[in-house]
């Protein structure tokens, strides 16, 4: 497939990339950030024996499946792994930032094509996408957007060059914290390589109405993280999906009314995991009872 070939095909999956009038449910996964205590290999097996279909790696510095660190032999281990227990990978979590400094930014212009390969050599018939936040804060947004806007250019120019696609998450802490601010950065770039990473958790704490946000971006989700929340601006603790105030049942009603059936995936803060005596499978098996539960109320 040559570089025009590929864009076309990109600009049609962002199109519709996980839309349709279907009975499917969306896929449940578990992202590996969360589980850095665990070899790869126990990670995987945790996932599937708790019941998730996907799993998203971690590919920053510390994780065992950072590109510079992940050896050949370790990838296909993990691609033998993966399809023995029947575990999709839907998506690769990066950490770069838009308001990083001139070497961040070159380092996060050599990490997209890095990872897009690691992408295409994990899995060559459908590679994972990459998924990242955007760095910088609430209070910064009108300087920097401009300056946001000429790097996110910089990434899609380096995601197409790589055949790989970049989907972008708005957080609470980030200049790129509410849905009009995360489709403006789309809106200038325009490119098909870069797509939307959906997370509700963020947009809930600054009193974004769930329905509201999922008409706006679902149009241009190629991924969606899921966790809780406990409490309020700016005092607040990121949760794992159920020991917060997020109904799941409307949450899955509304995906499927937008006929989303893509992957939904826990992502376990750094709040979370961080915490003395964190057991990664605990929270695997409690995320997914919440959320394979509200499922099941939907029928």
């Amino acid at each position: 497939m040559n570089r025009r070939t590929f864009l076309q095909s990109l600009a049609a999956a962002a199109a519709a990339p996980v839309f349709a009038q279907s009975s499917a449910k969306p896929s449940l996964g578990f992202s590996l950030y969360g589980m850095k205590s665990l070899s790869l290999d126990e990670a995987l097996k945790t996932c599937a024996e708790v019941g998730f279909s996907h799993v998203e790696l971690a590919l920053n510095p510390g994780y065992v499946t950072e590109p510079k660190v992940f050896t050949t032999e370790a990838r296909k281990a993990a691609v033998a792994k993966l399809a023995e227990l029947k575990l999709g990978l839907p998506c690769l979590m990066v950490n770069m930032s838009l308001t990083a400094d001139d070497k961040a930014h070159a380092n996060a212009l050599q990490l997209i094509p890095d990872a897009g390969a690691l992408a295409h050599e994990l899995n060559p018939a459908n590679p994972p996408i990459l998924e990242t936040v955007l760095g910088g804060k609430p209070s910064t947004w009108e300087e920097q957007k401009a300056g946001m806007a000429e790097k996110l250019h910089a990434w899609a120019a380096a995601a197409e060059k790589a055949k790989t696609a970049i989907a972008v998450k708005g957080h609470v802490g980030s200049a790129v914290n509410s849905p009009e601010r995360l489709l403006w950065l789309l809106d200038q770039v325009k490119s098909p390589a870069i797509q939307v990473a959906y997370d509700y958790s963020h947009f809930q704490l600054m009193g974004f109405d769930m329905e509201e946000t999922m008409k706006l971006l679902l149009p241009r989700t190629k991924f969606i993280h899921v966790k809780d929340s406990v409490g309020t601006m700016p005092k607040f603790q990121f949760a794992l999906p159920g020991e917060g105030s997020i109904d799941y049942v409307k949450y899955f009603s509304l995906l499927k009314q937008h006929g989303y059936t893509g992957p939904v995936c826990v992502e376990v803060s750094g709040q979370v995991f961080n915490k003395p005596g964190y057991d990664p499978t605990a929270a695997a098996k409690k995320s997914f009872a919440a959320l394979n539960g509200a499922l099941a109320k939907l029928g």
